[in-house]
Formats: structure tokens, C-alpha cells, sequence
């Protein structure tokens, strides 16, 4: 896994989140889309704040307070780092992420891309020098070190773009 190359892809989705943000109509930023499912505000509070909560568990890996482990990450979290995609089916986000999720406005959305991108320049330099071994808990995935903390971000970052464009066809569909 490639740290830069990582970084990279982050901000350039974070850049697809910005531009996305300026495309969706005002009015329907916090509206339920037909046949259900989360708002386009929801789906930015969502992926900001689990981006946010990761760079912690990135930054405790990088820093020596995760566990020491030298198991490596189960075969799903495994298969998913190595394709850089998540498989075709559908997660539920984990209780503790999805309580998390509020309908926040496109302005809160906008603020907190911000922040994203300043926390990821801040975290991703130790990472580098950090230990395969040292792991923090990811609710879905198990253990994970730095490094595939980081690239599970750029990952899940890139998933909820589909998402985003799900919840547009809903809208155009009507």
C-alpha cells in the first residue's frame, strides 16, 4: 500500500464530494429521496464524521497506542484493501456510525470537508514510520493497521460517491 498514492486518492475524492456539493439543488440537499433511504445531507454527515473518526484510529496506530497484534486483518478486510473497492453488495453502516449521522446543511457539509482535508494533511505524515502491528479495531473489518486504516478511508470515501449518484437517479426518476 502506497501512502501517497493513498493520500492522493482521498483528496481527490474529497475534490468529487466539493464539486458534488455544488451541483445538488438546495432544495433537495435534506430531503428524503422517493423509495427512501438517507438525504444527501445525511450521506455527507455520515462520511465526513466516520472519515474524521478514522484519521483517530489512523492517528493511534501512528502514534504506538493501538494494540500490538501480529495477526494480520481478516480475509474480507484483506480482499477489500487489495481491490480498493468494497464487493457489490450493500453495508449497513454500524449502529455506532449510523447514530452519528445527522441531516446537516450544505454548509456544515462544506465546513467539514474542510476540516477533513486539513486533519488528513496532519495524520498522514507518521504514518510512514508507523508499526504493521499496531491496531486499532475497525467496527466491520477487525484489526487494521495505519496504512490500511488510510486506505480504507480513500475506499469508503469512494463508495459513498456511488451513493451520491444512486440518490440523484432517485430524485430524476421522481
Amino acid at each position: 500500500m502506497n501512502i501517497q498514492a493513498d493520500k492522493k486518492t482521498i483528496e481527490n475524492t474529497l475534490l468529487v464530494y466539493r464539486q458534488k456539493l455544488d451541483e445538488i439543488p438546495d432544495d433537495l440537499f435534506n430531503t428524503t429521496p422517493p423509495g427512501g433511504g438517507w438525504s444527501y445531507g445525511e450521506v455527507y454527515s455520515h462520511i465526513m464524521q466516520a472519515t474524521l473518526a478514522s484519521f483517530m484510529a489512523v492517528d493511534k496506530c501512528s502514534n504506538g497506542t493501538g494494540k500490538t497484534i501480529t495477526k494480520p486483518a481478516g480475509w474480507l478486510a484483506r480482499f477489500i484493501l487489495f481491490l480498493g473497492v468494497f464487493p457489490g453488495i450493500r453495508f449497513k453502516a454500524p449502529a455506532s456510525i449510523a447514530g452519528m449521522t445527522t441531516n446537516i446543511s450544505k454548509e456544515e457539509a462544506r465546513n467539514l470537508i474542510i476540516k477533513v482535508k486539513k486533519r488528513l494533511d496532519e495524520i498522514v505524515p507518521p504514518v510512514a514510520a508507523s508499526s504493521q502491528y499496531c491496531k486499532i479495531k475497525h467496527p466491520r473489518f477487525g484489526m487494521l493497521n495505519a496504512r490500511q486504516w488510510l486506505r480504507f478511508i480513500g475506499i469508503h470515501l469512494g463508495h459513498h460517491i456511488k451513493q451520491l449518484n444512486r440518490i440523484s437517479k432517485k430524485f430524476a426518476k421522481g
